[in-house]
Parts: C-alpha cells; structure tokens; sequence
C-alpha cells in the first residue's frame, strides 16, 4: 500500500477557531486553532510511519495540479478567485467556516495534486494507494469553497479517471454529507456517488443540498445513506452491507475512490456518530474485500489523536491484518447500533426502479 505525502499541504493556515468572534464576542482567553490546520495532518503521518503498520507502507511524494488538471471539476473563474483570496497579505474568509491566506493555494494545489499521482500509482498496478492530504476536499463544489474545502480531491480523481474510460465509484465515510461531490456528478449517468453521513439538512448558501435520500442524480447514481446522530460502527456495517457495497458490485466499477473522513468518530468535535477504531478497521477490510483498486482521499477528523488512531486501523484493515495492531484506550462509549430498518429503507427506496439489489429493476432506457 501506497501513501502519498506533499510538504505543501501544512502551508494552508486557516488561523484561529470558530469561536474567536469579531469585537467583545471572543469568548475564549487562549484562542482555539482552526479545526482544520497543520497539526492534524502531521499527526495522521507520524501516526503511519511510526505505528506498527510502519512496515507494511510504501511513502511516496506527490505534485502540483495543473490549472487544466483542476478545471476538470471547477470553473476557470473560481479558481481565478481563489488563487487571489490566497495571495495575502491577510487570511480571507470565503464563508464563514473556509479560510485562505498566503500558502492556502499551493496546498489546494498540492493536496489535489497528490491525490492524482496517487491515481497515477493506482492506474500503474498498485491495489490502494491514499493521499494523505490536506485541505479536505468533498465539499468543494464547481464554482464555490465550502466546509474547509477548496478544491475537490475526490472529485478530481473520479472525473481524471472517467475521462480515461474507466468506471469509478466514489463512496465517502466522512460524517458529514459529500456535497460538492454530489454536486459535480449529479447529472452524469457513468459514475456512482454514495456518501454515509450524519442527518444534518443544509448549512447556509454555499451547502443547498440536504444530502437526503431523495436526491438521486441521473439513473439513481447518486445514493445518499443519512444516520442518526450516534449511529456507531453496526450502523455504519450495516449501512455497507445493505446498501453501499450491494450498489458498488452492481455498478461493477473499475476504479473506487474513497472519501475518507474520521469526523465520525465517539470523540470528534465535528461528528459525534460514535465510531470507534475497530469500526474504521473493519470499514478498511470491507472495502478491501471489494477486491477493486482504490484511491483513498483524506478528508475530515478533527480529534487529531484518537483520529490518527482510527487512520492506523482503517489502513489494518485495507490490509486485511488478521487481528489489531493497536489497542483503542478510549473506546468507552457504547455503540447502541442506531441504524434501524427504517433509516435503511429511506435510503434503499428512492433507488428501486434503478437498482435490483434493492428489490427493484434497471429502469427502461427508453
């Protein structure tokens, strides 16, 4: 397996957090750092180059996106007005929760860039290969940033390998819905989106789509999977085995890109969905079980300790380690298995005219 690294991602500085607010309104003494900022995503490396999984790793260095490369999926005049935003010299917010300043533009570049030769490595006959990158980028839509993210790693990698005659898949494990990547595949048949995340609706202008059941794309393509708060990791097996996966193997993919987040996770400040390390474990030995080549993305996860903790388990099992290389100290909290067969059907039933694994049939392409 393959991990694919750009010092450039640790130069995107968002400043400090949401609570540090404008006049008498900074509540806190000692200003928070953003959510998302450098540190988590050194600790997801040290993490990996020095947890046992060490050994079974391969590091590799990644690159700058083109401008060509990154107008397959945003519009010549967003990034034209991003690249300004991120010249300095001061922090712009875009919205009220994606900041740039002077660095952000070539770690949007870098972290779309590794992502790509991290394709490259996958398209030259390596099985996984992730790009550990940083900004996120799954809610990054054509013409606007969103939700920490700038550029669509994940979409970029979908769309550079549709563009090469294959069939990709996207499936995204982040808690909060994939928006901007639904929204750059709503409407194109030869790709399947399929994210699980937590019930949260919209947010504000930039983020329309609620990420609801019922919004289904060309030909039921897009597959929206929404759990309760709390859900924990038999919500999100189930949520796999049921309807995720089913869809993958019926849409027979060449190619699956996945949209890693662990802001699911019981202690996450932006998630609260109750996963557990052993739950991305698992996660990683059922998508390794697909048997297809993947290209991992990082996305969210902002307790960056137990995060790196659920990264090292999620590689455990992308490997299909027969048991657990570390044991989980915080792991307490009770998974009440919130998934229900209603929460289930919601998802499966706008897809029935579409997809047989979900007691329907291809619809007639008359």
């Amino acid at each position: 397996m393959e991990i694919f690294w750009h010092d450039a991602c640790l130069e995107h500085d968002a400043g400090e957090g949401l609570w540090e607010l404008p006049g008498d309104r900074a509540w806190l003494d000692v200003a928070e750092p953003h959510p998302e900022n450098a540190a988590r995503l050194r600790t997801f490396r040290h993490a990996l180059r020095h947890g046992p999984v060490a050994e079974h790793l391969t590091w590799r260095t990644g690159r700058f996106a083109t401008d060509e490369e990154l107008e397959r999926v945003h519009t010549p005049a967003y990034l034209a007005s991003l690249r300004e935003a991120c010249a300095g010299p001061d922090r712009v917010a875009l919205e009220v929760n994606t900041v740039v300043g002077p660095g952000s533009w070539d770690a949007a570049r870098a972290a779309a860039g590794t992502a790509l030769a991290a394709l490259e490595s996958v398209r030259g006959g390596t099985p996984i290969a992730y790009a550990l990158v940083r900004p996120p980028g799954h809610h990054a839509q054509p013409t606007m940033a969103d939700g920490y993210c700038l550029v669509n790693n994940a979409a970029l990698v979908a769309e550079t390998a549709r563009r090469a005659g294959l069939r990709v898949a996207v499936l995204d494990w982040d808690v909060h819905h994939g928006n901007g990547t639904q929204e750059v595949f709503l409407s194109e048949p030869d790709v399947l989106a399929v994210s699980l995340h937590m019930r949260h609706g919209a947010w504000g202008t930039n983020h329309p789509q609620t990420g609801a059941p019922d919004e289904t794309g060309v030909d039921g393509r897009n597959i929206n999977v929404e759990l309760s708060l709390g859900a924990g990791d038999q919500a999100y097996l189930r949520a796999l085995d049921e309807i995720a996966l089913p869809a993958l193997q019926e849409f027979a993919p060449d190619l699956v890109v996945c949209a890693s987040g662990f802001d699911g996770s019981a202690f996450d400040p932006n998630g609260r969905h109750n996963l557990t390390a052993d739950g991305y474990r698992r996660i990683g030995g059922r998508v390794a079980d697909l048997g297809l080549p993947l290209v991992l993305t990082q996305e969210g996860g902002y307790l960056r300790g137990y995060s790196a903790l659920c990264l090292h388990a999620l590689v455990e099992g992308l490997l299909r380690l027969p048991e657990p290389l570390l044991d989980d100290p915080l792991a307490y909290v009770p998974d009440d298995a919130q998934c229900t067969d209603a929460d289930l059907d919601k998802a499966r039933a706008p897809h029935a005219r579409y997809w047989k694994v979900f007691g329907g049939g291809l619809a007639d392409p008359s």
